[in-house]
């Protein structure tokens, strides 16, 4: 039950973000130049950015270290969903594949 729960809340980690994402590049002529920028307009978002991108880096290292003990090669997956979506969605989808019966 509880793999299911990680699987929904990747599917909704992706989703959500994405909307956001796809908004604010229409407005700006999809050029990602612009929302990178917009990452680093002011303290506040420039924190929240580099948050995000240090957990994004211990999350690969551990994905990277787990897959190589437990030999669950779908769980690299969750690196590209981490880095072009974002953690909200590569997180809870390497917990999908890491709590696959054994």
């Amino acid at each position: 039950m509880l793999r299911w729960l990680w699987l929904a809340l990747a599917i909704w980690g992706a989703v959500h973000p994405m909307y956001y994402f796809v908004t604010f590049l229409a407005a700006n002529g999809w050029d990602l130049g612009v929302m990178i920028d917009a990452w680093f307009v002011n303290d506040s978002t420039r924190g929240l950015t580099w948050d995000l991108t240090i957990t994004a880096i211990v999350l690969t290292i551990w994905v990277l270290v787990e897959v190589s003990v437990r030999r669950n090669w779908q769980a690299l997956l969750a690196i590209p969903a981490t880095f072009c979506i974002g953690v909200s969605c590569g997180l809870p989808l390497y917990l999908y594949f890491r709590s696959k019966p054994v």
